[in-house]
């Protein structure tokens, strides 16, 4: 007879997987279910995708995570998990963007998250079923601060995960299994077996997504489009991903290399209105024309307009004050890290 596992977030947790579906006796004809959340947080997700991709009589739904991927809404996890995935991310993200938001069959219904309780799933919108932050607000709107399931009294059992319910799964009168235990924060990874509807879980090797941000931290920074940022941005990005936990060297550098672009602008500012005297003491009615034919010209302008804030010159990004730096013939550092 074939069995039918159904696992909870995974998170690119894949050697934890492998063992799951040992403990589980899972063989090549059984079916295994995943919740969604396939990726992120976790050290090796290609893996993790492959496998249900290339793996006969496997399904994955589409968590939160995947679509944040697939709608190109990267917070940290999300960029980590591109690097990792290198060169066949968009083939993945592709493959993610196939993939469903809930799965039935007659013995069980499957969400990554939520649901309306008494209502179709295919009615239900996505982003309740995916567990965004939209979708929260919906359920909140229609439960309170109360979670979803406790309305859930249909005779079906639900399974899901998404909320990470500690290290042991959450059962509720024998029909509602909440499956998520934290593996990517070195707790478990959980299976549901059916028919029997009997739990299985193995520990995690280790505290994943602690290891896992710490060392791509850096090669994350690299990448990040800092010339293009607003100061604002960069200060802000800056404080999100300071964590006393790891070594923030790296974001030190970004810091440094703020403070010595601002350091600066007195340098530009005396430039800037050296070329202005000099324009005009050369050029004089012909202020614009000359103007314009500077490299600087745009600052220039409206510099003599008094239109140009002293504090920041009209610059609002690094690029921004590279450029003017440049048009001055003042060399700055392009990038921080």
């Amino acid at each position: 007879m074939q069995s039918t596992l159904i696992i909870g977030d995974i998170h690119g947790c894949y050697a934890e997987l492998l063992d799951l579906l040992d403990v589980a006796a899972i063989g090549d004809d059984d079916l295994v279910v995943s919740v969604g959340d396939l990726v992120d947080r976790g050290p090796d997700p290609s893996s993790v995708v492959e496998l249900f991709r290339s793996r006969p009589h496997s399904l994955a739904l589409c968590g939160n995570h995947e679509r944040k991927h697939i709608r190109g809404v990267l917070s940290y996890s999300q960029q980590v998990a591109k690097l990792q995935l290198g060169a066949d991310y968009a083939d993945h993200v592709g493959w993610m963007a196939t993939l469903p938001y809930h799965w039935e069959r007659d013995d069980v219904r499957v969400v990554h998250w939520g649901l309306f309780p008494g209502v179709p799933l295919d009615e239900v919108p996505e982003d309740v079923r995916a567990g965004t932050t939209s979708g929260e607000a919906r359920l909140r709107e229609r439960f309170g601060e109360r979670p979803w399931y406790e309305f859930y009294d249909d005779d079906k059992p639900v399974v899901f995960g998404h909320a990470v319910v500690g290290p042991e799964p959450l059962v509720l009168r024998d029909r509602i299994f909440g499956i998520d235990t934290g593996v990517c924060h070195g707790m478990r990874l959980t299976g549901l077996l059916l028919p029997q509807f009997k739990l299985v879980s193995v520990p995690a090797r280790a505290d994943h997504w602690a290891r896992v941000r710490g060392e791509w931290q850096a090669p994350v920074l690299r990448t990040l489009p800092w010339q293009t940022m607003t100061f604002e941005q960069i200060e802000k990005k800056v404080r999100s991903l300071r964590d006393p936990e790891l070594d923030g060297a790296v974001l030190d550098q970004v810091q440094h290399w703020l403070t010595t672009l601002r350091g600066a602008l007195p340098q530009l500012r005396e430039r800037l209105d050296a070329e202005v005297a000099r324009i005009a003491e050369t050029a004089g009615e012909e202020f614009g024309r000359a103007a314009a034919a500077h490299p600087a010209g745009s600052w220039l302008l409206r510099r003599r307009a008094g239109k140009l804030s002293p504090e920041h010159l009209g610059c609002a990004s690094p690029r921004q004050l590279l450029a003017l730096g440049s048009a001055l013939g003042v060399t700055l550092a392009s990038d921080p890290v």
